[in-house]
């Protein structure tokens, strides 16, 4: 998913850059492409939610057993890339929200 969303950013700064093309008809496809990402992103976010709610629970049991420190290890070794992983997701939308202003202030 990082390689294809650094490859859009790449295709619609170029093509948004290029006075041939038809801004308005890009911005529509900008616009379904950000749908796309804003669902994974969506996904994305419920499921690193999800890793620090049990994350947390697992701490807490480790309060009463010491065995779930492992859990506890796990979920945050789990946690930690969903964590980058999100971060990324939510920038590289933010950007394709700027390129995609750009262009329609730009018609």
């Amino acid at each position: 998913m990082k390689n294809e969303i650094k490859e859009y950013k790449e295709y619609i700064k170029m093509q948004a850059a290029d006075p041939d093309v038809d801004k308005k008809v890009l911005a529509q496809q900008l616009l379904v492409r950000i749908g796309f990402y804003q669902h994974e992103r969506l996904i994305h976010l419920i499921v690193t939610m999800s890793f620090a709610i049990f994350f947390l629970l697992s701490l807490i049991l480790v309060s009463i057993n010491a065995y779930f420190l492992a859990l506890s290890v796990l979920l945050l070794v789990l946690l930690v890339p969903y964590i980058a992983h999100y971060y990324f997701l939510e920038n590289s939308t933010q950007e394709l929200y700027k390129v995609y202003y750009s262009l329609i202030s730009g018609q």
